[in-house]
């Protein structure tokens, strides 16, 4: 992006970011060069983005499902390989099977969904961050790429929806 510009617009509060959003996406600014940064959790919803779609629910199901298939190993295939049989008891005793299985069904999907997260989110990332200490004060920042010679036309829109401050962005290593 050697002919773009970075900006940082910092809002007061929410409902002037999501305004400045749908502005952003009417002068023609894709959805993947913007980024909202903000001290506190804010919803896709919460300002009209598409949502985000992620791999940590398939990861868990597939977690789940290799669990069960260990948890009937351990309850059923093991007592076939090595049969002992005890004064009378079935030889695959179905409650403690029961039990078996949930706890490794339950164990391996909690590992799963973990690992999951930990890659998803892409952790630890060694690039450089933009960081602006307003927003760890409840403000919220929107980080745009836009034509480096409309700089001036972005600015202005952004002011007028009540944007504090819109300024050139330098990423920082913290």
């Amino acid at each position: 992006m050697p002919d773009t510009t970075t900006l940082l617009a910092v809002f007061p509060d929410l409902d002037p970011a999501a305004r400045a959003l749908d502005e952003l996406r009417t002068l023609g600014i894709p959805e993947e060069q913007m980024n909202v940064i903000a001290g506190i959790p804010v919803t896709e919803a919460m300002l009209g983005r598409p949502r985000q779609w992620s791999n940590v629910p398939r990861l868990a199901l597939g977690g789940a499902l290799a669990g069960f298939g260990v948890g009937l190993f351990l309850a059923v295939g093991t007592p076939l390989m090595y049969p002992v049989y005890v004064g009378g008891q079935p030889l695959i005793p179905v409650p403690p099977s029961i039990v078996v299985v949930f706890e490794m069904t339950m164990l391996v999907m909690l590992i799963a969904t973990f690992v999951g997260v930990f890659l998803d989110s892409a952790y630890p990332s060694y690039r450089p961050k933009h960081y602006v200490p307003e927003i760890s004060d409840g403000k919220i920042g929107i980080l745009f790429h836009c034509p480096a010679g409309e700089t001036q036309k972005f600015t202005q829109a952004l002011i007028k929806l009540g944007a504090e401050t819109v300024q050139p962005a330098e990423a920082q290593p913290l």
